[in-house]
């Protein structure tokens, strides 16, 4: 697909396909992996995953909310996740995420 076409209905199935293996690989499959360390390694979480979805909706017209788009990302409320699975960031992975935040999510 080129930047300029539309991408087709067979590409947009795969793309949607993809994403929904990677929603179940980071609810299902690797629970172990903290956000912290995705933003950290990746420039991205399952928080931003949901900002995301919730920023597409928005764009044509669907409301959905902040918790109702993480859930899609937790497969749970983030209250459960986080009582289930998330640990105690150490400090250098708090460090390096101030600057991780600043260049991926601050700016936009």
């Amino acid at each position: 697909m080129s930047s300029t076409q539309a991408p087709t209905q067979q590409e947009i199935e795969l793309q949607a396909a993809a994403f929904r293996r990677l929603q179940q690989h980071l609810m299902q499959d690797r629970t172990d992996v903290q956000n912290i360390d995705m933003m950290n390694l990746a420039g991205f979480c399952r928080n931003c995953l949901s900002r995301w979805y919730q920023e597409a909706a928005a764009e044509r017209g669907i409301d959905i909310g902040k918790t109702e788009a993480r859930e899609l990302f937790y497969g749970m409320t983030m209250d459960e996740w986080k009582a289930n699975y998330q640990t105690e960031a150490k400090p250098e992975q708090q460090e390096a995420f101030k600057v991780t935040f600043a260049q991926n999510v601050e700016k936009g």
